[in-house]
C-alpha cells in the first residue's frame, strides 16, 4: 500500500503531522557541545585604551575610563584628540558648526587632518563615523584623505565605533585611525 503526501499550499512543502510523544530518546553521555569560548582567538588579546565603550550625544566614553565631551574625538596611534572639524580656520569656537557642504557631503578643512600627516607610521585606514547616520564624503576631503595614504571607509558614528573597536584590536592601533563625530550632532543652518 502507498503511502499518501500531502502538500500545502504555500510552497509544495510536505505538511507534517504534529509528534506523538516529545521523548527523544535516552540522554546523550558524550560531549557534543561545542565551546565557542575556546574558539575565541582574541580572547587574551586586551581591548585597546582607546576603544570606544559608549557613544553619547555630545561625545564619547573610551576604555581607559577618558569621556570626551563637547566634541568628536580623533583616535591615532593609541591616543585620543578632541577633534572639532566644524571650526573653520580662523573661525571662532561657538561660530559656523557645518561639517556638510550644500550637496549634503561631509566636507572639512584640510586642517581637520593635520594629526594624521605628522603620525608615525602612517595608518593605512580611517573609520569615519558622520554622526546618527551616513553621510557621502566630498570629493576634496576623500582626495586629501587618500593623499596621505589612508583608504578611507564611511559609518554613522555608532557602526564606526564598533569597526574601529573590532579592527583596533586584530590589527593594532597603528594600523587604524577613528574620526568619529557624537551621535547627537546637528548641523547649524
Amino acid at each position: 500500500m502507498a503511502a499518501s503526501i500531502e502538500y500545502s499550499p504555500v510552497g509544495n512543502r510536505r505538511s507534517r503531522e504534529p509528534p506523538k510523544s516529545r521523548d527523544r530518546g535516552p540522554t546523550s553521555k558524550e560531549d557534543t557541545q561545542t565551546d565557542f569560548g575556546a574558539m575565541d582567538m582574541l580572547s587574551n588579546t586586551p581591548a585597546p585604551t582607546t576603544a570606544v565603550d559608549s557613544c553619547m550625544n555630545d561625545g564619547f566614553a573610551l576604555n581607559s575610563g577618558l569621556k570626551v565631551t563637547g566634541s568628536g574625538v580623533l583616535l591615532v596611534g593609541g591616543e585620543a584628540f578632541k577633534w572639532r572639524p566644524w571650526l573653520r580656520e580662523g573661525g571662532k569656537e561657538g561660530a559656523e558648526r557645518k561639517i556638510m557642504n550644500k550637496k549634503g557631503q561631509f566636507d572639512v578643512d584640510e586642517q581637520a587632518w593635520g594629526l594624521l600627516g605628522l603620525a608615525w607610521p602612517k595608518p593605512d585606514l580611517m573609520i569615519l563615523g558622520t554622526g546618527p547616520s551616513i553621510v557621502p564624503v566630498s570629493p576634496d576631503t576623500r582626495r586629501h584623505i587618500n593623499e596621505l595614504g589612508i583608504r578611507l571607509e564611511v559609518q554613522d558614528t555608532r557602526n564606526a565605533a564598533a569597526q574601529f573597536n573590532m579592527l583596533a584590536t586584530e590589527r593594532g592601533v597603528q594600523q587604524v585611525v577613528g574620526a568619529l563625530i557624537p551621535v547627537g550632532w546637528r548641523e547649524v543652518k
